[in-house]
């Protein structure tokens, strides 16, 4: 091999323990290990890409990263939308292929299985993940539901109305009650807001009706996932990998790419300022980027500039995944320090055009011809350039990536039970209906001051009988406090993306 290349590579990827290995560099026909090609640890909250065709192995290369991620007790959350990510619990098995492989780059293989957490939106394989309308927020909500600027600003109206009003809005049920109270009994107490029609009302409620018809009404409500089960790590050190099942919901991409960014709009509100660390708190996979972009307004596509340019100071790294980086706004594009790119192909003259603008985004290097080396690419291998410790990017060197140690395949259907069985998932099983908006609204339209009624535990004596004692009188619990996220004012207090904040006191260990 080119000693020039060799001298590069060596300077680029020094020897390092605390590294994530992703293999082999190959010039000209020829696959050297030494050195190999890596990201420092410390550089993992800096953001990266992994990109390429269909085929090319970029979900090899997600699994690789979250396997040697986990190894370094650094928790991992991935989304799996095809379902063939579940094998990372159980170990691989060696055959020809992988032999091969491992022989190439120089890695000494070893089967081994990591510790998982399943995750679903419908609760069907895994923890049922909750978020309460409240939390969601309207901007989010609109993206769910498919609304157009009007009515977005009207779904905006009402959610201003419960947080005056301290209508804690925990599922659908209780949207769906506030909408109708508000064409209704309550029409006047709009005065100050702004009209609505019956219109705009009877499309909100039919896109809310065919969520829940669809299973994916069941993640909107309590107990609400608490972010801190994400960044489990086991007795022995390992980081606990978070795989959030889709292949259930796969005909909603709105819904989970929103849920997604729900998630890290709330890990961004949550979790405390850490600097620089020498290896983050969580790494962030989010599969299929071109969802999360595709038709977002202007003002989301600037809060998910804002979130990915400063949740690495909390901690938190994010990687795209997505098969060109044209399907990745340039402003967020230049957020992302790490790239694995695998092959891209030219069939027509707009795959051209994506391949010669992915190819300006990589450093100039005088060893390869980046084009040409884009669309020559075998599976299994990507041109890849990250940042040293000192946070400046290498050159591009075409890699041969090691093999990930886990099984590269789903569970069967006889391992699944067995994976389904854990504390997180029975903490999340039952569905729990707290006091909330529908049930204050039942009680102002029974004209009482004191809480009706509901078949739950009365207000305590003395507690008063005003709205806000229909809040804190009552025994909602933990779970829902921390969704109010009421401060001392009595206000709600939201972020830009309309995701609720938590109060300074309720949070952080």
């Amino acid at each position: 091999m080119n000693p020039a290349v060799l001298e590069a590579a060596s300077s680029a990827f020094p020897h390092a323990a605390d590294s994530i290995v992703l293999g082999a560099i190959v010039h000209e026909g020829e696959c050297h290990p030494d050195p190999a090609v890596g990201i420092p640890l410390g550089m993992m909250n800096r953001h990266g890409l992994i990109a390429g065709a269909t085929g090319t192995g970029k979900t090899r290369s997600l699994q690789l990263i979250a396997e040697q991620l986990s190894a370094h007790g650094v928790p991992v959350f991935m989304a799996d939308l095809k379902g063939d990510l579940s094998g990372v619990c159980v170990p691989g098995e060696a055959n020809e292929k992988l032999t091969q492989r491992t022989r190439d780059t120089g890695y000494a293989w070893e089967s081994a299985g990591f510790p998982v957490e399943f995750l679903s939106l419908t609760g069907a394989r895994g923890a049922q993940l909750r978020a309460t309308v409240s939390s969601f927020g309207p901007l989010l909500l609109s993206r769910v539901l498919g609304l157009n600027e009007t009515q977005s600003s009207v779904l905006s109206m009402v959610f201003k109305f419960c947080d005056d009003q301290k209508l804690l809005l925990l599922d659908l049920a209780d949207l769906k009650a506030v909408l109708q109270y508000l064409t209704g009994e309550g029409a006047e107490e709009l005065k100050d807001y702004g009209g609505m029609s019956r219109a705009t009302v009877g499309v909100l409620l039919r896109e809310m009706i065919e969520l829940e018809q669809q299973g994916a009404g069941k993640f909107f409500g309590e107990p609400m996932f608490d972010l801190d089960d994400l960044l489990q790590i086991e007795r022995d050190g390992r980081g606990v990998i978070s795989i959030l099942e889709l292949a259930d919901v796969q005909q909603r991409p709105a819904l989970f790419s929103t849920f997604m960014l729900w998630m890290l709009a709330s890990l961004y509100n949550e979790l405390p300022e850490v600097g620089d660390l020498d290896k983050p708190k969580l790494v962030f996979f989010f599969d299929e980027a071109h969802l999360l972009f595709d038709n977002a307004s202007a003002a989301l596509l600037e809060q998910i500039e804002q979130v990915v340019r400063l949740i690495r100071s909390k901690g938190v790294g994010i990687f795209f995944i997505t098969q060109s980086p044209k399907d990745i706004p340039e402003t967020v594009l230049a957020q992302l320090g790490q790239r694995v790119q695998h092959a891209l192909r030219a069939f027509t003259p707009d795959d051209e055009a994506a391949l010669r603008a992915a190819a300006r985004t990589f450093p100039k290097t005088a060893f390869y011809n980046v084009p040409q080396t884009l669309t020559s690419l075998g599976t299994g291998e990507a041109l890849v350039t990250t940042l040293t410790t000192r946070g400046t990017p290498t050159p591009p060197f075409a890699t041969r990536l090691i093999p990930p140690r886990s099984r590269m395949g789903p569970l069967t259907d006889a391992e699944w039970p067995q994976r389904l069985n854990t504390p997180q998932i029975r903490k999340y099983a039952q569905a729990v209906d707290n006091e909330s908006a529908r049930e204050m609204l039942a009680a102002r339209l029974a004209d009482t001051d004191d809480a009706a009624p509901t078949g739950r535990d009365p207000a305590p004596a003395g507690s008063g009988g005003g709205l806000l004692s229909q809040i804190f009188g009552s025994s909602i619990g933990r779970s829902v406090l921390r969704t109010a996220a009421v401060a001392i004012t009595g206000t709600l207090v939201r972020d830009a993306m309309g995701v609720l904040k938590p109060r300074r006191t309720s949070r952080r260990r």
